[in-house]
């Protein structure tokens, strides 16, 4: 195929698969009890897998499954978020009440999900003394956490609760693109339909 063009390969238009695809990495943080899991430039993945589905959703849901971080279905979403994500994280926990889930946040995040109406449990950071965010991880009362931050001292701040988060195996997003996209999973009718990967391409090719 090296050096023949698309057209010499009977490829005229853009090729449009009929399902989607989501890769989701792999990451051995359990491997190292303590570190701060949070993600930066360097390569942590020790591999990938792929979920398919006829949404997003279904793919996003099967990826995690594929990578072993199964969404919860139920139990205490703990949010502590920024201040530029507070309104996205509104509607986040709307939707996770909507689940059946219960609410806990951090001062300035309950503040903001309780000014929409929304019963929280206010929960002390870290620094504003115990019982704090951290204890409530250790004592496994939380089910998911939402949590990101901005600026290096919110990074190093919230550090214990992402490593607390992966020492005792809660689900936990850092970025409120991907709560919207637990959100859409848990959402989503079950799918557990098996697509042969020939399925697939014949499915592309007609």
């Amino acid at each position: 195929m090296a050096g023949q063009s698309l057209a010499d390969q009977g490829i005229e238009k853009e090729v449009v698969p009929p399902f989607y695809s989501v890769k989701e990495a792999v990451l051995p943080f359990n491997k190292f009890p303590g570190i701060d899991p949070i993600l930066g430039p360097e390569m942590k993945s020790t591999g990938e897998v792929m979920g398919t589905g006829d949404t997003f959703a279904a793919a996003f849901a099967r990826a995690q499954i594929g990578a072993g971080d199964v969404p919860p279905e139920s139990g205490l979403a703990l949010f502590s978020v920024r201040d530029s994500d507070k309104a996205g994280a509104i509607e986040v926990a709307r939707r996770l009440v909507a689940r059946g889930f219960t609410l806990a946040a951090t001062g300035g995040t309950a503040k903001a999900l309780e000014s929409a109406g929304l019963e929280v449990r206010r929960v002390n950071k870290v620094r504003e003394g115990r019982p704090h965010i951290v204890d409530l991880i250790k004592n496994d009362e939380a089910s998911i956490i939402v949590n990101t931050t901005e600026g290096r001292t919110a990074i190093v701040d919230s550090a214990p609760i992402r490593a607390s988060a992966e020492q005792h195996r809660v689900y936990y997003t850092t970025t409120l693109a991907a709560a919207e996209a637990v959100c859409m999973a848990l959402e989503q009718e079950t799918d557990v339909k098996v697509r042969r990967l020939q399925d697939l391409h014949e499915s592309i090719e007609q």
